[in-house]
């Protein structure tokens, strides 16, 4: 009976947090839309939007400031929620599989992988010619890698998490060699077109980029939601998964591909933002622990939320100049790392 009723309690202050967590996430996108070099009233930010989409009709608006909400501001907050969203839940997936708090899906290579096309498609001077020529070039690179890091990690129908580890060391190194190799043959404004891509940033994210990343994302985080119980049981380890009739080899293939297609959708928009996806879920277990039925959406939840803020700070803290998202969120994750590194280190854990 006492069982019974503590389950009851978590699961009521589990949909409290979910409740919490997508009431903020709204708050912030409003937010997020009305603040900036011109503010905007938030009831007037949430009148263009709702104009836009057919919601109210023909509603009293300034049109200059509806071109700067719906044209400008929003696009960008709306790419900021799908990349938040699915680096938290592959994040998520990455602790869970490896079982490590520090685990993050550059792991399995996809940033570096990213990073190469990027750079491809620039020294190929292909991305004046379409704004989708980065993003498909950064999808492509981003799978390549993936999936040549978990090739080389297989062996006789099992992925072994160390060998996968030191394959994505090892071939992310590589890559970022072959990248920096290639950075030696551009031109000046190449150069500045990359490194302002690669440290991560939101900037002049347009319709097309909310049109290119939200479908796949958002079908991407759903189904590793909807494998949750299937990482659950992962965490019990190999012989227990047998048991209960789940092959360890499948499940972890099928969570590393759709971890890889949803961080690759991630990077090839924004560029390279590193520690969403591992303070956000590290954060989120302490809270609602490590059900992933409940951490997985809480996380993509929390994820949105985080990076909306961060490029919230980025675009206003140091008005008129805005600096690149993926700065703010190292500053807020290096001392977080660190931190969880020393806690680890005093415990006695295993990294």
């Amino acid at each position: 009976m006492l069982n019974k009723t503590n389950a009851v309690r978590d699961r009521s202050k589990n949909m409290r947090v979910l409740f919490i967590l997508s009431a903020a996430l709204i708050l912030i996108i409003v937010a997020a839309t009305a603040i900036g070099a011109v503010y905007v009233p938030f009831g007037d930010t949430v009148r263009i939007i709702l104009k836009n989409y057919g919601i109210l009709k023909a509603p009293s608006v300034d049109d200059s400031q509806e071109s700067i909400i719906f044209f400008v501001r929003f696009p960008r907050v709306l790419v900021a929620v799908l990349v938040g969203a699915a680096l938290a839940a592959s994040g998520c997936v990455m602790q869970g599989m490896f079982r490590n708090p520090m685990a993050d899906p550059g792991i399995i290579g996809v940033s570096g992988g990213a990073s190469l096309g990027a750079v491809t498609a620039i020294a190929l001077g292909l991305t004046s010619g379409s704004v989708y020529v980065m993003p498909v070039f950064a999808t492509a690179g981003a799978l390549a890698a993936a999936w040549l890091i978990f090739l080389l990690a297989s062996k006789g129908g099992k992925i072994p998490v160390l060998t996968l580890i030191l394959s994505g060391i090892a071939v992310s190194t590589f890559l970022g060699a072959v990248t920096s190799l290639i950075l030696t043959r551009v031109n000046e404004y190449q150069l500045r077109e990359y490194l302002f891509w690669s440290v991560g940033s939101l900037s002049a994210r347009r319709w097309e980029h909310v049109n290119l990343a939200a479908v796949p994302v958002a079908l991407c985080v759903i189904i590793l939601i909807s494998f949750s119980r299937d990482l659950n049981i992962l965490l019990l380890g190999e012989e227990e998964a047998q048991s209960v009739g789940l092959n360890p080899f499948a499940a972890r293939k099928r969570l590393l591909f759709f971890t890889s297609v949803t961080t690759a959708m991630a990077v090839c928009v924004s560029g390279n933002i590193s520690f969403v996806g591992l303070i956000v879920p590290h954060i989120m277990r302490l809270i609602v622990g490590p059900d992933n039925r409940i951490l997985m959406p809480a996380s993509a939840l929390a994820g949105a939320v985080f990076l909306v803020g961060c490029d919230l700070a980025a675009r206003v803290v140091f008005m008129p100049v805005e600096i690149g998202v993926g700065i703010v969120t190292s500053l807020v994750g290096a001392p977080y790392f660190l931190y969880l590194l020393n806690k680890a280190r005093k415990e006695g854990a295993a990294l």
